[in-house]
């Protein structure tokens, strides 16, 4: 990446502008109005404008700050500009690392471009393959996709990129982070090198800028809130306790909670299974979402917590990529991840748009090295919080330790 041509616009909330100002078209303007934007949020008023002058971006940005929109919209307008593709071809192609953020996405898609008679269709692994071959037959507008079965189609010789005028790379630091870089580099060996690429990540990382550096020409660089990685609308605190006392207090948290809901983040899809068990045998509803359950399985447990059937949902990494739960109030981390940007994702599923949330992690001392990489990454430390009859007893326990000035929250609830 050529930093010497790099502009870095560093967002405030400034005052608000209108999507006519930003250059969209009266049908995408209607769209986002009915979709329940009045104005556009600070990533879609620097967004909008310099996509639409065709620049490639690296865009970094959190989850819940309209940046899906920021780049649809007007993707949306420059490719219904174009003719109508061939057969099997698309002009713009949205990669994402998950599945559920490929549906999150396309109904996006389908939302903003309501008014505007384009085709699209999305393509995602772990369903059968030949109806997304017959979506692509025609040809298609806007295909989202992930990367697997992309490069699966192309194989089969279902989809053509001699027409793509546009690349998303959605969730870039993700998509490196499940280790899609060698599917990454087949792509980019696939596609047009003429064309207009925008990134978008939670952070930018080296290993983010790096892929830039392959994919961008010369592109502007756009950064939310640089000074804080984290949501600030997310209040985060953690709990030390012994590993074998973790799910005693889970417990007690969830019963303390008073019926609220809790998104419970874990490693390992069968650490996952093995806490639905112990969860539900202590009386609360619980289901879970992990790649070794099925699409249909995965889709009824989160329509079950969203419609608050199920207080708790417990998921891995990858299986929440791109979950887009309303008013969520909690986040639980009951297993730090390894991956300290992973972190920031998790948490940015709670204090969405104009709602706040609550961070609760659940800490042993094993975890003490995940939790420095994440406070070096967050630039803080985050609050220690004792809950009586849970205090660790581990040698170790004052790796934890602050100063009593900073034990405000002790024993409080969820």
């Amino acid at each position: 990446m050529d930093n010497g041509n790099t502009a870095l616009f560093l967002l405030e909330f400034t005052p608000a502008m209108s999507f006519e100002s930003l250059g969209l078209s009266s049908n995408v303007q209607q769209a986002m109005f009915d979709a329940g934007y009045t104005a556009p949020t600070p990533v879609q008023n620097k967004v909008i404008p310099m996509a639409l002058k065709g620049r490639d971006l690296l865009v970094a940005a959190q989850t819940g700050t309209g940046k899906t929109a920021a780049f649809i919209g007007p993707m949306l307008d420059l490719i219904g500009a174009a003719a109508t593709p061939a057969a099997n071809c698309t002009r713009g192609l949205v990669l994402v690392p998950t599945r559920e953020l490929a549906m999150q996405v396309h109904q996006s898609v389908k939302d903003y471009g309501c008014h505007s008679g384009l085709r699209s269709a999305v393509v995602f692994g772990g369903v059968k393959i030949n109806p997304q071959m017959m979506a692509l037959r025609k040809g298609v507008h806007l295909l989202v996709a992930t990367p697997g079965r992309l490069l699966d189609l192309y194989e089969q010789h279902a989809v053509r990129f001699e027409e793509l005028k546009m690349l998303v790379l959605d969730e870039a630091d993700r998509m490196l982070g499940l280790g899609f870089s060698d599917e990454m580099n087949r792509i980019l060996s696939i596609l047009p090198r003429r064309r207009q690429t925008l990134m978008l990540s939670a952070t930018l990382s080296t290993e983010v800028k790096k892929l830039a550096g392959k994919m961008l020409h010369k592109p502007v660089e756009i950064e939310v809130n640089p000074e804080r990685v984290a949501a600030v609308k997310v209040a985060q605190w953690l709990v030390p306790v012994d590993k074998k006392r973790k799910t005693d207090l889970l417990n007690h948290l969830i019963s303390e909670n008073g019926g609220l809901q809790a998104l419970v983040f874990i490693n390992t899809k069968q650490g996952a299974d093995r806490l639905v068990k112990e969860i539900n045998s202590s009386g609360h509803t619980v289901s879970a979402i992990h790649g070794d359950k099925s699409q249909a399985v995965r889709l009824r447990n989160l329509q079950a917590f969203k419609n608050g059937e199920v207080q708790i949902l417990v998921a891995t990494d990858v299986a929440s990529r791109g979950l887009d739960i309303g008013q969520l109030p909690q986040v639980i981390n009951f297993e730090l991840p390894k991956v300290a940007e992973d972190y920031v994702h998790r948490i940015g599923r709670t204090g969405r748009a104009a709602d706040s949330g609550q961070a609760i992690s659940l800490v042993c001392a094993d975890e003490f090295e995940y939790l420095r990489n994440i406070e070096r990454l967050l630039r803080q430390v985050l609050p220690r919080e004792y809950v009586d009859d849970f205090e660790p007893n581990h040698p170790n326990r004052r790796v934890f330790r602050l100063p009593r000035n900073q034990r405000g929250l002790r024993n409080q609830k969820l």
